[in-house]
């Protein structure tokens, strides 16, 4: 059919826009890995309302991303908290979402689609009855970000390409450091010990380092200081920066790096992303196909006891970038 407004020299009308949900809880490597998802439906949505639905920790760090515009933490009511779950609710049907993109795909998402009741928006995602539901990925083992593209890709949003991270970045200038060194990240979550390379290990692979008068420099949460510290005992040269960085002086500092090592968490992820090349050292429980970091140079090694990983395979691995 014609469009009658071109045949009268008049400018198509804009359609008016609409309000988008995106549901994206996980962890911090999780939200990491969602950012090229997170562009594509930016740019799909580009004349469109989108809020952002993320755990409470990680509203600061998702407010300077440029792809949404409110950011809702996630309120987590406890099972038999009913006048948190009904408020809630009122606030979900509240937003007026013409579609919501779940990106969680687990069952509290899904019982977010469940809560919304009849004359919920268009959803895309795992729960049952929806409207868009992921492809069937036949078994195939995918990394999680090709993952969650496919699964907007099957409502219609195109791929944008790589996650622009020009906005992610820091003041590094107080740190004082010298201009040649390699970012260690010693830390992981206090919940999965197993994923932590041993502090002596670290600490070999600094004194390897400083041979070549290269200098080491560790960041971390707060919760790190201690696994830091065990490793500045043995290798007194490492500076020790846990507790005081924020993630866009994580990512300014791994612009700056020769190179990254660290264990299978959250920071690794930044480092990859903004293109620093980034070693991750894995243990028995993560598969390197789906949780791999994305990123222009990034490798792995894997132990099934990372302590049977020593410094200098560790050493050799990044050679190249020393």
């Amino acid at each position: 059919m014609t469009d009658q407004s071109a045949l009268c020299g008049k400018p198509p009308p804009v359609p008016l826009a609409r309000d988008i949900l995106v549901i994206k809880l996980g962890a911090l490597g999780d939200i990491i890995l969602a950012m090229e998802a997170f562009q594509a439906i930016r740019q799909h949505h580009s004349n469109d309302s989108i809020t952002l639905l993320t755990r409470r920790q990680f509203v600061s760090l998702t407010e300077k991303m440029p792809w949404f515009d409110a950011i809702w933490p996630d309120p987590t009511p406890k099972l038999l908290q009913v006048p948190k779950w009904l408020a809630f609710r009122r606030q979900l049907r509240g937003g007026h979402f013409s579609r919501v993109y779940d990106l969680q795909c687990n069952d509290r998402a899904g019982f977010y689609f469940r809560l919304l009741g009849p004359g919920r928006p268009e959803w895309c995602g795992v729960a049952r009855g929806c409207s868009h539901p992921r492809p069937d990925f036949g078994g195939e083992n995918l990394p999680v970000t090709e993952r969650l593209l496919r699964l907007i890709g099957a409502a219609g949003v195109p791929r944008a390409g790589a996650a622009n991270l020009t906005w992610l970045d820091g003041d590094v200038s107080n740190y004082n450091l010298p201009a040649r060194y390699v970012l260690l990240v010693p830390g992981c979550a206090p919940q999965h010990p197993y994923k932590r390379w041993p502090a002596q290990h670290f600490a070999g692979l600094v004194e390897k380092l400083a041979a070549r008068s290269i200098a080491a420099v560790a960041i971390g949460t707060a919760v790190d200081n201690d696994a830091i510290s065990e490793i500045q005992a043995l290798a007194p040269g490492l500076i020790n920066l846990a507790g005081r960085t924020e993630l866009g002086q994580v990512a300014a500092l791994a612009r700056r790096a020769m190179t990254v090592v660290g264990n299978d968490t959250g920071p690794v992820h930044v480092t990859a992303m903004v293109g620093a090349p980034t070693l991750v050292l894995m243990s028995r429980v993560t598969d390197p196909v789906r949780m791999l970091p994305r990123g222009p140079v990034v490798s792995w090694l894997k132990r099934d006891a990372l302590a049977d990983l020593t410094f200098e395979e560790v050493f050799a691995a990044i050679q190249t970038f020393i």
